[in-house]
């Protein structure tokens, strides 16, 4: 079912189904996170990103990238998944903004994680997660893992009415896959 999901140009990238995220590093920027009422960034790595089903959603600093699949990110709000075993990861090119930019679109993903703390938001200052991917310029990306870090669903550009009922119930079913905490620590 999921290499049914991927667009003609998903050959165009380094991310594949089936296999582990290609690892990148962010020093530059990196994750924001609330330390008391600080928001701080801190280095980043795609290792992190097991032990829960992720969406990672890589955009160009631009509106129009943000457009994109902003369908899909009313739907996973919508479907709103348990936060135990479901999180969200947006990587947010900064280097890939309309020149000039790049301070109000941290401003506004700031602003966002401070509307929502438990949002996972990754500023990519230097281009690295798009370089390493093969990602196209001024797009959108996005990527569903499982637990395990294994890709399950890759597309770049906008996802399609249907892949984005496609991708909740590849969602739900790997969510359903998930074991919660409590079995996790027996």
């Amino acid at each position: 079912m999921c290499s049914a999901l991927l667009s003609p140009f998903a050959s165009a990238h380094t991310v594949e189904t089936g296999k582990p995220l290609p690892l990148v590093f962010i020093a530059n920027q990196g994750e924001l996170v609330m330390q008391q009422q600080a928001l701080v960034y801190q280095r980043w790595s795609s290792q992190s990103l097991t032990g829960k089903v992720r969406m990672v959603i890589h955009v160009a600093g631009r509106l129009s990238a943000k457009e994109q699949n902003a369908p899909l990110i009313a739907a996973i709000q919508q479907a709103d998944f348990p936060r135990a075993r479901f999180q969200t990861t947006t990587i947010v090119n900064t280097d890939d903004a309309i020149p000039g930019s790049a301070i109000f679109v941290r401003r506004s993903i700031e602003s966002s994680k401070r509307d929502a703390p438990w949002q996972h938001f990754i500023i990519d200052s230097s281009g690295v997660a798009q370089s390493s991917w093969q990602l196209a310029p001024h797009g959108s990306a996005v990527v569903i893992l499982d637990r395990q870090g294994v890709v399950r669903f890759a597309k770049e550009g906008a996802l399609t009415p249907q892949e984005i009922k496609q991708t909740l119930t590849l969602v739900n079913q790997l969510i359903a896959d998930t074991p919660t905490a409590a079995a996790l620590s027996s």
